[in-house]
Order: structure tokens, then C-alpha cells, then sequence
């Protein structure tokens, strides 16, 4: 499958033959360019102008916005209510199952749970993170989830940009945390079942703007 970053919270996953799903797509008031993508399906973790904008999306048949259980064109959707930083709204985060490689979207998950609240995140092979701070997971804060889950694959999001009017930490805190220091650098992750190793990598993904 195919893994592409739109900046923000905004990722395109596509496996062939199965439904194309835009995440948590912006609007364009944030300073960056203006999304224009296609996707069979749209997550929306919360109901923020970062998050909620499905204009930005064509095509699209189901905008997901709450928890529950989805199965959509062969493609299975989990979606599990967390807390927020603003007690107004609740944040969902979203498993999907593309035959077989799960991955996980936190959206904008503020605080780290216990480790009876993520049991349904025990096999994730992909993990989302935000990373930057703000209103949702700081650094230290996701470092310390990514120990909890111990995914294949880690892809930090939800951090400070040369264009984003947000006022968030850049990536380099994760990675400190993480230990990392030089990490894989993609424009687009393609994985599949057999390229998973043993331990978990940090793989950035560098944005893409527009469509």
C-alpha cells in the first residue's frame, strides 16, 4: 500500500483495488497550500478547521466522523473515541485493516492512554503520531506511546512547517526522543506484509502540497 503525507494531520493511503481514504484534511487557512485530492472515504479525527475540511476532498462516498466499526469496499475502519484538550469536542482516532496492514491514525490525541485503553491498538503496523505539541501529543508524549505500541513503522505528523501558521514543535524533539538520528526520508511510504522488520522504524515523509 501507498502512504502520502498532505502536511498536518492529512494523509492518502491507497492499496490496490481497495478504497482510497483521505485523513483529516485542512482548510486553507492554516498557510499551507490548499488541498485538492481524491479519496473514496474521509476520517475526520475532530471537528477543527486543521482537520475537518472535506471540500478539499472529490469523489469521496463516506465521511467518517465518529467511533464505530466500518467496513468499506474490503477495507476494515475501526474508529475509537479519546480525550481532548478541548473538553468541548472528543478525538477520534481510526484503525484501518488494508488486507491485512493496519494502520493507525491518532488524529489529535492530547494525552497518552493507559495500557488497558489501547489494547485495540496492540498490532499496529503503521503508526500516525502527532508529535508537535499544541493540542495534541508532545514529543515525549509520543515517544513514550511508541514504546507502549512498538509498531513496525512510526510516522510523525502534526508538527511545526516552514508555511503553518500553527505554533508547533518541529519534528526534531521526536526524534530526539526517539534516538534517532538520521531518519529514512520518503515522499511516499509503500509497504507491504514482508517489508516489516524487527524493530521499529521512524520513516519522515516529506509533504506533499496540493494534490
Amino acid at each position: 500500500m501507498e502512504i502520502t503525507w498532505h502536511g498536518m494531520s492529512c494523509f492518502r493511503l491507497k492499496e490496490r483495488n481497495l478504497p482510497a481514504i483521505v485523513t483529516d484534511p485542512y482548510n486553507g487557512d492554516l498557510g499551507l497550500p490548499p488541498l485538492k485530492l481524491r479519496g473514496e472515504v474521509v476520517t475526520i479525527s475532530h471537528d477543527a478547521p486543521g482537520h475537518n475540511y472535506t471540500a478539499a476532498v472529490s469523489g469521496y462516498q463516506y465521511a467518517l466522523t465518529g467511533p464505530g466499526e466500518y467496513e468499506i469496499g474490503g477495507v476494515f475502519i475501526t474508529g475509537i473515541a479519546t480525550a481532548h484538550e478541548a473538553r468541548s469536542t472528543q478525538n477520534v482516532l481510526f484503525l484501518f485493516d488494508f488486507d491485512g496492514i493496519t494502520v493507525a491514525h491518532l488524529g489529535d490525541m492530547s494525552q497518552v492512554p493507559s495500557q488497558t485503553e489501547i489494547e485495540a491498538l496492540e498490532l499496529v503496523n503503521v503508526l500516525l503520531v502527532p508529535v508537535g505539541g499544541g493540542n495534541s501529543l508532545n514529543a515525549a508524549q509520543a515517544a513514550e506511546l511508541v514504546s507502549m505500541l512498538e509498531p513496525n513503522i512510526v510516522i510523525p505528523m502534526h508538527y511545526r512547517l516552514p508555511e503553518l501558521k500553527l505554533p508547533l514543535d518541529g519534528v526534531e524533539r521526536f526524534l530526539n526522543e526517539m534516538g534517532v538520528t538520521e531518519a529514512k526520508e520518503e515522499s511516499t511510504l509503500r509497504v507491504s506484509g514482508g517489508t516489516f522488520g524487527e524493530e521499529t522504524e521512524v520513516v519522515l515523509l516529506q509533504p506533499r502540497f496540493g494534490a
